[in-house]
C-alpha cells in the first residue's frame, strides 16, 4: 500500500500473516478498532490441513470466513483412536462420537491453502483493516505506544501489538519475552491422500511405538495423513515412490480406507515444543505460536491459538467498556491470567500423551492403557473428554 494512503496510528498492529495473525486482525477489525496486519507474502503452497473444532468455526462464521469455506471442508463426526504398539500392554480401540455430546459433528477439516485464501480475501474486505504486505523490520515498545517499522520502511504507532508471527518470533524477542523450548526425537511426515473406501467422517488416530498415525477425512474419498515417525523412519518414507509410499501407507493403516493413492508431495517436518514464560510485554500480547508450540496431536494446535484470540477479544471488549487502555498492563495482566492455565494445562496434556507413546517403562504404558479403557467403558468419562478436547473449562453447555 502506498505510503500517502497509509495511516501512521492504529488501535491494534497484528503482526504475522499466518492463519491466527489474520484471524486476530479480523477480529480486532470487526469489533471497531483501527488495525493494521502486517503480513507478508506467504512463501509457498501450503497444502497440509487443520481439523478445527466447533468453537473455532463459530469465530470463523461470525468474521465472515466460514462460508467462504463449508464447501471445501469434511465434517468429523467420529474419532477413533487404535493401540497399535504392539507392546505387552496395550490400550483397547476407543470411538468418540459427536452425537454423544449432541453436536452433529465435532469440527471440519480444511486444507491450509483453502483456510489462508479465504482470510486474504475476507481481510481485503474490512475498511477497518490495512494490510501491509511487509516484514517487521524492528519496534520499540514504551509504556504509552510502541512504534514499528516493516522492511519496506512503513512506520506505524499502535496501542496495543499482537504477536502472531511464530516460534521464532522478532516481536517476543524485541519485546523481551524469554521461552522455554524442547526437541522431540520425532518427525512428521505430512500428506495427503486418495483412497478407496469411504471414510464416513471417522479421523482415525493409530497410536505407534514413534508416535501417532493419523487419517483426518478431507471432501470425497480423500484424507489428511500426519505420520510421526523417527528421524531415519521420515527420511526413508519421504525418499520413496509415491506408489510405494502407498502401499507402505496403507499396510501401517490396516487397509481400513482400502487402497492409497498419494496426491500431495510428503512433507516433513522436526517435531519440538516451546512455551513463553509470559505472554504479555509492554504493549505486547502473544497468541498462537508465539506463546505456545507442541506435537500435532489430537488438532489442538490452531484451535488453543483460536482460544487465544477470542480470550483476547473479550478482554478487549471489557477494557472498552470500562474505557480502559486496550495496552495498558492491567489490561494484558487480565489476558494472560485467562489465558496460562489453558496453554500449560494443553501443553501438558500432549506432551505426556506423545513421550507415553515412545516409553518403554511399564507403568506408563499401564496408565496409558488405562485412560483409554476408561474411555471405551465409561460414557461420563469419555463425554468429559470430549467436552475438554473441543473446549476445555470455557463453561461452554454443549446441547444433549
Amino acid at each position: 500500500m502506498p505510503k500517502n494512503k497509509t495511516p501512521d496510528s492504529f488501535d491494534v498492529a497484528v503482526v504475522g500473516g499466518g492463519p491466527a495473525g489474520r484471524i486476530a486482525a479480523l477480529t480486532c477489525a470487526h469489533a471497531g478498532y483501527a488495525t493494521v496486519l502486517l503480513a507478508p507474502p506467504a512463501p509457498k503452497a501450503d497444502g497440509r490441513t487443520t481439523a478445527l473444532w466447533e468453537k473455532s468455526i463459530e469465530l470463523l462464521q461470525s468474521l465472515g470466513v466460514w462460508d467462504k469455506l463449508e464447501d471445501r471442508s469434511a465434517p468429523l463426526r467420529k474419532m477413533r483412536m487404535v493401540d497399535d504398539t504392539d507392546r505387552l500392554i496395550r490400550a483397547p480401540e476407543v470411538i468418540f462420537d459427536c452425537s454423544e455430546i449432541g453436536l452433529d459433528c465435532f469440527g471440519f477439516n480444511i486444507i491450509n491453502d483453502d483456510l489462508n485464501s479465504a482470510l486474504e480475501e475476507r481481510c481485503a474486505e474490512i475498511d477497518t483493516l490495512t494490510v501491509v504486505p511487509s516484514s517487521l523490520a524492528r519496534a520499540e515498545f514504551s509504556d504509552r505506544e510502541a512504534r514499528l517499522e516493516t522492511e519496506t520502511g512503513d512506520r506505524f504507532s499502535a496501542r496495543l501489538v499482537i504477536a502472531a508471527d511464530g516460534r521464532n518470533s522478532l516481536v517476543r524477542d524485541l519485546a523481551g519475552i524469554e521461552v522455554k523450548r524442547w526437541q522431540y526425537p520425532q518427525v512428521a511426515v505430512v500428506l495427503n491422500l486418495e483412497h478407496s473406501l469411504p471414510h464416513r467422517d471417522i479421523s482415525t488416530e493409530f497410536h505407534s511405538p514413534t508416535g501417532p498415525f493419523t487419517l483426518v477425512p478431507l471432501p470425497g474419498r480423500r484424507a489428511s495423513l500426519v505420520c510421526v515417525e523417527t528421524e531415519q523412519g521420515a527420511s526413508r518414507l519421504v525418499s520413496m515412490t509415491d506408489e510405494d509410499l502407498a502401499v507402505e501407507l496403507e499396510r501401517r493403516a490396516h487397509s481400513v480406507l482400502g487402497k492409497f493413492k498419494v496426491i500431495s508431495k510428503p512433507q516433513k517436518f522436526p517435531l519440538s515444543g516451546m512455551t513463553a514464560k509470559r505472554l504479555v510485554g509492554e504493549r505486547v500480547a502473544l497468541i498462537a505460536e508465539t506463546a505456545h508450540v507442541f506435537p500435532p496431536i489430537g488438532a489442538q494446535g490452531l484451535n488453543l491459538s483460536m482460544r487465544d484470540i477470542s480470550d483476547l477479544a473479550a478482554v478487549l471488549a471489557s477494557a472498552k467498556v470500562r474505557q480502559q487502555d486496550i495496552g495498558s498492563q492491567p489490561v494484558l495482566q487480565h489476558y494472560e491470567n485467562k489465558r496460562k492455565s489453558d496453554v500449560r494445562e494443553r501443553t501438558n496434556a500432549v506432551d505426556v500423551l506423545n513421550r507415553s507413546l515412545l516409553t518403554d517403562f511399564l507403568p506408563v504404558q499401564f496408565a496409558r492403557s488405562t485412560g483409554m479403557y476408561l474411555a471405551g467403558r465409561f460414557g461420563p468419562f469419555r463425554r468429559f473428554l470430549m467436552r475438554e478436547g473441543l473446549a476445555p473449562k470455557t463453561g461452554i453447555r454443549f446441547p444433549r
